[in-house]
């Protein structure tokens, strides 16, 4: 039987065991170093990497690495073993706080958008303390940040950990003018919904298409999908409940917090969410719960797929960013409490959320924008590309008193009533929940729903603690030298949201009527990368990062090439895969069943002519025609993929075309593919079909 307390956190250098193995002088000085941003000594740094390496070797650890976050999408890791010649042939086990605090990749083969170039190799990783050590398979994993030699960001974790000290700083000068002095530091924190697919790896080694793009390019409707809504929270497979075991108890070893685990919408498809935690640690986590999903999955003969829309047709996969923020007091500002009407501090940090939201809408879209979630965002299954905001009926109601200085009643709790005995009654929120909502307001925190699932949530978050640090100084400009600061806060506020309730929308984001009322209402609809990201250079944009020194104006239009260049990759390598899945199997394969079937008419007729036009002759005759249209459309998106090519000088050119023309052949050249699925003998068609794949698990 497992003991979850006992096995909590067992691999990971955490706050116990640094207690429990450093002298108590270095556990200050670190502690220090986590909670205040204090200059960590190379002494310390010492006594910390001894310590940390008698730790991992006692957990069976012969190397270490430094973890980072490059701009791949993907975490990265070099090893070391700890041996060090002691002169006389044999070795010792060393790891000095130099080693601890530096390593040093090659920066040149990761993307840097420009800044690099390849015979400029160096770049440096650093140890970030605020996140803990943890051992994995006979590794000692350090979480780092990652710079170029010249010290240009090429990570997602330091912007990320840049934004929470601006969002601190900020935030506590307004408590502070607030009367709040003893809110010393104020932190952001972060629970992320993981949904994900799990299918047959035996199934998934005959597809291409997942094996070299996580999705599939091809693949005919199964007879049943999501429609019954019966996999949603419905009883979990065998199987999957094995799977689901093992990997909490990954999780739990590793100190991640995998709370709720269930069936989602779409068939396979599974969600697990964590309990919230500081932003740079929850990101880290989300990191590894990725990678920790795929391997569990492998030992179960299975296969966990993180796209955000690998089967087409039923629903695919997000990442839910719940986001607050919280003082080092223990209180959330977040809480509207039992009477938000009269809680102005709750009511100026919404204000400046909403003002955040609003101004920087574009950003918010640009940083869930990726080749993968574009096939989602906009459909009847996570939010659309219109940014908004949600509150709620009765936080919505307060926001329209407060503008328009009438009487704000609040609905309170009311007492739901089952009208069953044996059921207790209990008290029902104020508002329901809108899951159509971009950006939702949930009781005491705010939902990101736009979120794909494949995604590092490091990026919108800094974008988030940016954007609303930013509104936050502007409030403490104007209320700092107020003589009233009650009055002051409450002009602010009215003004505030008055002057942005355009992006608050409490209604159906999925109706048609609100593409017309958000672009009345001055709203962007950007429904690809290349549309969105073309904003991510916009001077404004780029004023706010380089004056709260998140990124240099350098860093920003590097990080825009590298989001062009990964799209454009990205499409090109699945049209590259629809063209060899056609011409070698697909095109082969209706071929020779057409043979078949025209030798069982052949031989038909031979019996006697006297017979009508067969079934197989029908089945020809429509198999034929979609076969040479089939084989039109893989020529054309043949031409398509070199022409892209001729854009090279050119990354949002480049990225526009492959939206445009590529990505628009490749789903004409699948709608034929499919419809040729339906019609071939399953003996033929040389691939799983999705009904096997979504249901053979």
């Amino acid at each position: 039987m497992v003991k979850v307390p006992e096995l909590f956190g067992c691999m990971v250098f955490n706050d116990q065991t640094m207690q429990e193995r450093l002298p108590k002088a270095t556990y200050r000085a670190l502690k220090k170093t986590i909670q205040d941003g204090a200059p960590l000594d190379i002494s310390v740094a010492n006594v910390v990497a001894s310590a940390m390496k008698d730790w991992a070797i006692e957990k069976g650890c012969t190397h270490y690495t430094h973890w980072f976050q490059p701009m791949t999408g993907v975490t990265a890791e070099k090893h070391d073993s700890f041996i060090s010649p002691n002169g006389d042939g044999q070795i010792i086990m060393e790891f000095s706080g130099k080693e601890l605090i530096k390593g040093e990749p090659d920066a040149s083969s990761f993307p840097s958008g420009g800044i690099r170039a390849t015979f400029e190799a160096r770049g440096y990783t650093t140890w970030d303390p605020t996140s803990y050590a943890f051992a994995k398979d006979g590794t000692l994993y350090i979480p780092t940040a990652f710079c170029s030699y010249t010290g240009e960001v090429l990570d997602k974790k330091t912007p990320l950990l840049r934004s929470m000290e601006r969002i601190s700083t900020e935030a506590v000068k307004i408590l502070n003018l607030l009367g709040k002095t003893e809110v010393t530091r104020v932190t952001t924190t972060v629970g992320p919904e993981q949904e994900y697919f799990l299918i047959d790896k035996e199934m998934y080694d005959q597809r291409e298409d997942l094996i070299y793009t996580g999705r599939t390019l091809f693949g005919a409707k199964a007879p049943k999908g999501q429609e019954l809504d019966d996999h949603y929270f419905g009883a979990i497979k065998t199987r999957v409940a094995a799977y689901m075991r093992d990997l909490d108890e990954e999780l739990w070893k590793l100190g991640i917090l995998a709370k709720t685990k269930h069936n989602e919408v779409a068939p396979s498809q599974h969600e697990l969410a964590p309990i919230f935690t500081t932003t740079n640690i929850a990101t880290d986590h989300n990191e590894l719960t990725m990678e920790i999903m795929k391997k569990v999955a492998e030992k179960h003969n299975l296969v966990c797929l993180l796209h955000e829309k690998p089967f087409a047709g039923i629903n695919g996969s997000g990442k839910h960013n719940n986001w607050s923020i919280s003082t080092n007091t223990g209180e959330n500002l977040l809480d509207p409490g039992k009477e938000p009407e009269n809680n102005t501090q709750f009511l100026l940090f919404l204000a400046a959320i909403v003002k955040a939201v609003h101004e920087y809408q574009d950003l918010l879209r640009i940083t869930v924008a990726s080749a993968g979630n574009d096939h989602r965002l906009g459909a009847n299954e996570a939010p659309p590309a219109i940014i908004s905001m949600y509150l709620g009926d009765d936080l919505g109601a307060l926001v329209d008193s407060i503008i328009n200085d009438t009487e704000y009643v609040s609905k309170g709790k009311v007492k739901m009533q089952t009208g069953v005995d044996v059921l207790p009654d209990f008290k029902k929120d104020t508002s329901d929940r809108n899951r159509t909502s971009p950006f939702a307001f949930t009781g005491n925190k705010f939902e990101f729903r736009a979120l794909g699932s494949s995604l590092n949530i490091a990026c919108p978050n800094y974008m988030l603690n940016t954007m609303v640090a930013e509104e936050l100084s502007q409030f403490y400009d104007e209320l700092k030298d107020a003589s009233d600061i009650e009055a002051a806060v409450k002009a602010l506020i009215k003004k505030t949201l008055t002057e942005h309730q355009a992006i608050i929308f409490n209604g159906d984001n999925y109706a048609e009527e609100w593409v017309v009322e958000a672009e009345k209402r001055g709203l962007l609809n950007l429904k690809s990368l290349p549309e969105a990201i073309a904003h991510f250079i916009d001077k404004k944009n780029i004023d706010l990062f380089v004056k709260n020194k998140i990124c240099s104006e350098e860093e920003l239009q590097a990080r825009y090439e590298i989001e062009l260049e990964s799209y454009s990759k990205q499409i090109n390598i699945e049209a590259l895969t629809m063209i060899d899945m056609a011409k070698k199997n697909i095109l082969p394969a209706v071929s020779s069943y057409i043979r078949e079937l025209t030798d069982t008419a052949l031989a038909k007729k031979a019996l006697s002519a006297a017979i009508p036009t067969s079934v197989e002759e029908e089945i020809v005759t429509s198999l034929s025609n979609k076969l040479v249209c089939f084989s039109k459309k893989t020529s054309e998106l043949e031409e398509a993929v070199i022409k892209a090519a001729e854009f090279s000088n050119d990354n949002l050119a480049q990225a526009t075309f492959f939206r445009e023309t590529v990505f628009a052949i490749m789903q004409e050249l699948r709608a034929v593919g499919d419809s040729m699925e339906t019609e071939t003998s399953s003996e033929y068609w040389p691939y799983p079909s999705y009904g096997e794949m979504l249901f053979g698990v």
